[in-house]
């Protein structure tokens, strides 16, 4: 499984439906695990974005698809990022020449 850092924000939408929010993370939550993907960490955020999340999927296409998802329903903006492992750093580091 690969490991991705979903950083979002509420959109106008999803602040004044901030008390949904919740519901909406079991929704989530379901949908990625349908695809085959599990959350392993949220949080609620203080700074740039209003939540982080970590959560694995089988490839880059599940979570596009589930980034796209999560998106079209309009309560959130996120911003994906796909992370290495430590052992995939020190592999990709030590193969540099």
């Amino acid at each position: 499984m690969t490991t991705y850092v979903m950083l979002a924000n509420w959109t106008d939408q999803g602040a004044l439906k901030v008390k949904d929010s919740p519901r909406r993370l079991d929704a989530a939550k379901k949908a990625l695990k349908d695809m085959s993907g599990e959350f392993k960490h949220f949080f609620l955020t203080m700074g740039d974005y209003d939540i982080v999340a970590i959560y694995e999927a089988p490839d880059d296409a599940v979570a596009a698809r589930f980034s796209m998802q999560v998106g079209m329903l309009g309560n959130v903006r996120t911003h994906t990022l796909k992370a290495f492992p430590e052992a995939a750093y020190r592999e990709i580091i030590n193969s540099l020449g």
